[in-house]
C-alpha cells in the first residue's frame, strides 16, 4: 500500500530559482518582440506603458487570491483544487477547463511562431506552398519544424519537471541578459521626442492594450499547478508569486519604453513584424537584431515549457477528481509526471502547425476569454474559503482579504467584460466564439462521460 502511494506522488524538486523562472518564463514568452509595435501603435508609448501598469496592477490583486490559496493549498491543479473545495465539482470542472483552453492556446501557437522566429533570423525557411487558410499561407517546411518544436518540448517535460526547469532556468538567464541590454542601450541611444504622441486615443487606446493584459500575464498561475512539485516554504510559493508578476509588469513596461525611444511613429508605422528586434538593430546593427530574435526565440522555448507544465497538471487534477478520464490522472512510473496529459497537450500542439497563424490567433482571443473566467472563480473561491473556512492554516495571509477578493472578482468580471459583444475589443463572431463554444461542448462531453463511469463504479 505504501508503495502504491509512493508511485502515484510527485517529486519534490523546484527551488525558488526553478519556480521563478517558470512563472517568468511563461508570462514574458515572445509577444514583446512582435507585439511592441500593436501596443504603440494603439496607445502610444506612455499610453500602452499606462496599460500595462494597470493591468498589471489587476494582475497583482488577483495574484494576491492566488498567492495565499497557493500556501494555503499547495497541490497540484490550482485552479481545480481551490474551486473543487470551495464550490464544488462542476464549478471546479467549469474553471479549470477554461484555463486549460488558455494554456493550450499558448502552447498550440507556440508550434506555430516557432517556424516563423527561424525565418526572421534565417530567411529563406518558407518551402514548399501547402495551402492558404484566413490569409495565412502554409508551408511544409514550417509545418515540420512546429512538429519537431512540439515532439522535442512535449519529450523533454515528459523525461521530468526537474529536466524541464533546468532549461528553463538556463533560458530566462539568457532573455534577461539580452533584456537589459536593449532597454540600457535605448536610454543611453534613444531621444525622448521619438516617443510622441505620448499617448494615442485616450482610454480607448489604452483600452485596446488593457485587453490583451491578461493573456501577456497568463503565467503566475502555473506556479500553483506544479504546488506539489515545489521545494519550499508554504510561505514563500506565495512570495515567489508575487515577485513573479512585478517582474512581468517591469519588463513588459521597459521594453515598450525601450521601443518608444528608439522608433519614432512614422518608423513604427512602417515596420515588420519584429519591431523590437529593429529597434535593437538601430542600437546595435543587424547583430543587435539577431541577439534580441535569438531571445525571442529563447521566449518561445520558456513560455512552451511553462504552459505544458501547468496545462498537464490541471488535467491531471481533473483525472485524479474523477471529473476528465482517469487515464489522464497517472503519473508515469520512472520519470513521476502525468505522461498521458502532457501527451494530449503536446498532441495538440503538433496539430497548430497545418493551419494559418490567423488561425491561431483566433484560438488564442479565446483563450484569453477562458483566462478570465478562471481568475473570476479563484477570486470568487477565494472569498467562499475566507468564509467558510476561517481557520484554514494560510501561511502567506493576505491583508484585508476580504476587500481584495472582492476586488480581484470585481476586476476580473470587469475585463471578461471587454470580450463580450459591444465592446472594441469583442471575440469575433463567428470564428472566436466557435472555438470557445466548440471547447465548451468538448468539456461538457468529457465530464459527462468520466461522471458516468465514476458513478458506475460507486454502484458497483
Amino acid at each position: 500500500m505504501n508503495e502504491s502511494k509512493k508511485e502515484t506522488r510527485f517529486l519534490r524538486v523546484l527551488g525558488r530559482r526553478e519556480v521563478l523562472a517558470l512563472a517568468f518564463g511563461a508570462m514574458i514568452g515572445w509577444s514583446w518582440v512582435v507585439l511592441s509595435g500593436t501596443w504603440i501603435s494603439s496607445a502610444g508609448t506612455l499610453g500602452a506603458i499606462l496599460a500595462f501598469l494597470l493591468g498589471g496592477a489587476i494582475m497583482l490583486v488577483i495574484g494576491l487570491t492566488y498567492a495565499e490559496l497557493a500556501s494555503a493549498l499547495p497541490f497540484a491543479g490550482g485552479e481545480h483544487v481551490y474551486s473543487h473545495r470551495a464550490l464544488g465539482a462542476g464549478a471546479s470542472f467549469i474553471c479549470t477547463w477554461a484555463i486549460i483552453l488558455g494554456y493550450v492556446s499558448v502552447v498550440t501557437f507556440e508550434a506555430v511562431a516557432l517556424p516563423t522566429v527561424l525565418d526572421s533570423l534565417v530567411p529563406g525557411l518558407d518551402r514548399v506552398f501547402l495551402w492558404h487558410i484566413a490569409g495565412w499561407d502554409v508551408y511544409l517546411s514550417w509545418v515540420l519544424t512546429g512538429v519537431a518544436g512540439a515532439v522535442v518540448m512535449t519529450i523533454l517535460n515528459i523525461l521530468g519537471v526537474r529536466m524541464a526547469a533546468i532549461v528553463q532556468s538556463v533560458v530566462v538567464i539568457i532573455i534577461l541578459l539580452v533584456g537589459i541590454l536593449f532597454v540600457s542601450g535605448a536610454l543611453f541611444t534613444g531621444d525622448i521626442g521619438n516617443m510622441q504622441p505620448l499617448v494615442k486615443d485616450g482610454e480607448s487606446g489604452i483600452a485596446l492594450v488593457l485587453v490583451m493584459v491578461p493573456f501577456m500575464f497568463v503565467g503566475f498561475d502555473t506556479i500553483p499547478q506544479a504546488a506539489e512539485e515545489i521545494d519550499l516554504p508554504y510561505r514563500d510559493i506565495g512570495l515567489v508569486l508575487m515577485v513573479s508578476v512585478c517582474m512581468a509588469i517591469a519588463w513588459y513596461s521597459l521594453i515598450v519604453l525601450g521601443v518608444g525611444l528608439v522608433m519614432n511613429e512614422a518608423a513604427v508605422s512602417a515596420a515588420g513584424n519584429v519591431l523590437t528586434a529593429e529597434a535593437a538593430a538601430k542600437i546595435y546593427g543587424q547583430l543587435g537584431s539577431t541577439v534580441l530574435l535569438s531571445a525571442g526565440l529563447a521566449g518561445i522555448i520558456t513560455s512552451w515549457n511553462a504552459f505544458i507544465v501547468g496545462g498537464s497538471r490541471a488535467i491531471y487534477a481533473l483525472a485524479r477528481a474523477g471529473l476528465l478520464p482517469a487515464s489522464l490522472g497517472t503519473l508515469h512510473p520512472t520519470y513521476r509526471t502525468p505522461h498521458n496529459a502532457i501527451l494530449l497537450i503536446g498532441g495538440l500542439s503538433i496539430i497548430g502547425p497545418f493551419f494559418g497563424r490567423q488561425v491561431l490567433v483566433w484560438l488564442v482571443d479565446a483563450g484569453g476569454l477562458g483566462i478570465v473566467i478562471a481568475y473570476a472563480m479563484v477570486a470568487l473561491s477565494f472569498l467562499v474559503l475566507r468564509s467558510k473556512e476561517p481557520e484554514l492554516q494560510r501561511p502567506y495571509k493576505v491583508h484585508m482579504g476580504n476587500a481584495i477578493g472582492i476586488a480581484a472578482l470585481v476586476l476580473s468580471i470587469g475585463l471578461g467584460i471587454l470580450y463580450l459583444p459591444g465592446s472594441p475589443s469583442a471575440l469575433l463572431w463567428p470564428q472566436e466564439w466557435a472555438i470557445l463554444i466548440g471547447w465548451s461542448v468538448l468539456g461538457l462531453l468529457l465530464f459527462a462521460i468520466a461522471r458516468s463511469r465514476v458513478r458506475k463504479q460507486h454502484r458497483e
